[in-house]
Parts: structure tokens; sequence; C-alpha cells
């Protein structure tokens, strides 16, 4: 009825002295109102539907953030766990083959020792019977020469002047050069 009587109150297009009708004193008061109710079922609507639905999505996006701020906390502390668990064994599996080869170790120095040795001692029981086989071998040879030397001077002057010398007179000679 308000609106009516407003509508009536305007003078017609064209008569110059029109006001445009927001602007129009006689307009606020209903304007007024209508701004209230306007405002008034907007803030209701944004209330009681929009907002919640807002609240609601902003809850589950933190909720889900919070959710995966702590799955990734527990992760990291899971790969902190399995990296200190890794480093353990690579350091129980490093002493362990140090252990290892320090033990194949000794075990081949003892055997090479116990190889050297043997075979030292065989080495020494060979050059030991080189040895007397050579002492042997020099005695014979040393015990003949004397005869071969006695020999060879009697074929020797034999040879030069053509006549067969004293075989006792020579080995006189060479006994005698062997002391000397």
């Amino acid at each position: 009825m308000l609106i009516s009587s407003a509508y009536a109150a305007t003078p017609a297009a064209g008569g110059g002295e029109a006001v445009f009708p927001p602007f129009d004193p006689t307009w606020f008061a209903s304007q007024l109102i209508w701004l209230a109710i306007t405002f008034g079922l907007l803030y209701w609507l944004m209330s009681r539907v929009a907002l919640p639905r807002v609240a609601e999505i902003l809850k589950t996006r933190e909720d889900r953030i919070a959710g995966d701020l702590k799955s990734a906390s527990d992760m990291q502390k899971q790969a902190d766990d399995a990296a200190v668990a890794y480093e353990k064994a690579l350091s129980d599996a490093k002493a362990n083959a140090q252990t290892t080869v320090q033990q194949m170790r000794e075990k081949l120095n003892a055997q090479i020792e116990g190889d050297r040795k043997t075979l030292e001692a065989g080495l020494n029981d060979k050059l030991a019977a080189a040895e007397a086989q050579i002492a042997s071998t020099k005695a014979k040879a040393m015990g003949s020469v004397a005869t071969i030397a006695t020999d060879t001077a009697g074929e020797i002057i034999k040879h030069i002047t053509g006549k067969s010398a004293d075989a006792a007179a020579i080995a006189r000679a060479v006994a005698a050069e062997k002391i000397g």
C-alpha cells in the first residue's frame, strides 16, 4: 500500500521536476524497511546456511591437514627409526666383517708360517745332505789329487825326457809340495 501511494505521488515522465526515486526523500522510509528486511534475510541465510557450510569445509580441511601432518610426522619417525636400524645393522656388519677378516688373516698367517717352517726344514735337510755330498766328493777328489799329480808328473817327465821317472821320488815331491 505504501508503494502504491508512492507511485501515485510521482509526476509523470518528462515533467522535468521528477527526482530519481531512490533519491526521493518520500521513499526513504520504505527503502529503509526493505533494506532492513533484505539485510535480515541475507544475514539469516548467511548465518544459517552459507557460513556453516564454509565452516564445515574449513574444519574438514583443517582436520585433513592435521591428519596429513600427523601421518607425515609418523612416517618421518618411522624413516628415522629405519635409518637408525640401518646404520646399526651396517656397523654390526662392518664389525663382523672386520672380525672375520682378522680371523682369516691370523689363520692364513699361521698356516703360511707352518708351511714356511716345514719348507725351511726340508730345505735345511736338503742343504745339509748336499753339503755332506759335496764334502764327501771333495774328500774323494782331494784323496785322488796326489795320485793324479804323481801320474801326471810321471807322464810329463816321460814325455819331455823320453825316460820313465822313479814313481817313489815323484810321490815324495808331490807330498812335499802338498805340505808346503
